[in-house]
């Protein structure tokens, strides 16, 4: 039995803050699993401490529990700054299992944060301060170049034959020729440990 529950707003109480305050909305789905008010909120208290790390944004999270024999299991999807985080842990113990997915919940979202933090950092250090006619300055990026060619020997092999080359490499990416197809693929390892096929 699944039971999808009302959707729950959070944000932080009345009264006046310099800081944006963040909107936290909270869907929840019940899977062979009622969905108590305790378990809401455990859920939404410690959502709540990471209120600064998603600084003054609208957060819909939606919170899916499942229970199989002794498995309890509490799955986190979070949508935030056009990124999905997804997060999941098994426990005999509920609110453990969604402590710990909170947690992991956290870490991408610093990570998340980081990565935007100094892709802008980067943005400002690459550019050219060039003056505007009209006495204002503007920023010009540079030009981009081509720093280094590599030449590859396309070797033909099936796409596990060449996942199981490229795993033994430390490079990030395989060029080779489908065997079955004699098309070029290009194979690369992506950031959740998977492969990626690039295909004409």
């Amino acid at each position: 039995m699944e039971i999808a529950d009302e959707t729950r707003a959070l944000g932080r109480p009345g009264g006046r803050t310099r800081r944006a305050k963040t909107r936290m909305t909270f869907e929840y789905t019940g899977r062979h699993v009622e969905v108590t008010p305790a378990i809401r909120r455990h859920v939404e208290e410690q959502f709540r401490k990471l209120e600064h790390i998603f600084n003054g944004n609208n957060v819909p999270v939606h919170v899916i529990l499942a229970v199989e024999k002794n498995r309890q299991t509490g799955e986190l999807v979070v949508h935030w700054l056009d990124h999905t985080l997804t997060a999941s842990d098994t426990n005999a113990d509920m609110y453990m299992a969604l402590t710990r997915a909170v947690g992991k919940i956290e870490k991408q979202a610093l990570k998340l944060k980081k990565r935007i933090i100094d892709r802008k950092h980067n943005a400002r250090k690459t550019s050219e301060i060039a003056p505007h006619p009209d006495g204002q300055i503007e920023a010009t990026p540079l030009p981009v170049r081509i720093i280094n060619a590599r030449r590859y020997s396309v070797k033909p092999m099936t796409a596990e034959e060449a996942a199981l080359d490229l795993s033994a490499r430390p490079d990030n990416f395989l060029v080779f020729r489908d065997a079955e197809t004699s098309r070029v693929g290009v194979l690369y390892k992506r950031q959740d440990g998977n492969f990626g096929l690039i295909e004409p």
